[in-house]
């Protein structure tokens, strides 16, 4: 069996698995984020995937009803320290990673992995040099990776900047893409799962 379709052997049952045992978990954040703010439980936005082509990546809500004006609006797409837009139960959400939950769908139709570069949207994938283009976009994105442990806390850094989207494009867009191309050229099965139980160790420290 190749190493690609291990993988995708992995996503695939540790995804359903997850799905299954999480079920009552993901019903009542739902239901909590419906009695909390109005708008859907879940948020949709484009994202660049495997070989540049688009999907929607799902994702709890955490603001306030289409507080970018939509998937396609044309401002900056980041959440910036105590932002407004998060709700009461957004900040919780956030804080312990459960607004990424729902990516498990994303891994059972296709579009993701558990573990790869995170997924960038169309505005910040334009930045990318285009060798890291290239590399970072010939895999799956992931819910997780090393980058996203190390700026695990990257809305607060982002708070601390005069101008947020610049430090995001010029500082941490740049390190992560190494991390990226980093993943690309080693990616293993034993460095995924290596990544989950970091991921995990991270979340609840």
């Amino acid at each position: 069996m190749s190493g690609s379709v291990a993988k995708r052997l992995f996503d695939v049952l540790a995804a359903g698995a997850g799905l299954l045992v999480l079920a009552p978990l993901l019903l009542a954040v739902a239901l909590w984020i419906k009695l909390d703010s109005t708008g859907p439980a879940l948020f949709r936005q484009v994202r660049i995937g495997r070989h540049g082509v688009p999907f929607e990546i799902y994702k709890f809500r955490t603001m306030v009803d289409r507080p970018d004006g939509g998937r396609r609006g044309a401002g900056p797409q980041l959440t910036v320290g105590q932002d407004p837009r998060v709700t009461r139960a957004g900040r919780f959400l956030r804080h312990y990673k459960l607004d990424e939950l729902p990516q498990l769908l994303n891994v059972l139709e296709g579009s993701m992995s558990l573990v790869g570069p995170r997924p960038e949207v169309p505005r910040y994938v334009e930045c990318y040099p285009p060798a890291a283009r290239s590399a970072v976009l010939s895999v799956r994105p992931g819910i997780t990776d090393l980058a996203a442990i190390l700026y695990k806390d990257e809305s607060a850094i982002l708070g601390q900047a005069r101008d947020p989207e610049r430090a995001y494009v010029e500082t941490i867009l740049p390190v992560k893409l190494e991390y990226y191309q980093r993943y690309v050229r080693e990616r293993s099965f034993w460095l995924d799962l290596r990544i989950i139980f970091r991921t995990l160790a991270a979340i609840v420290r």
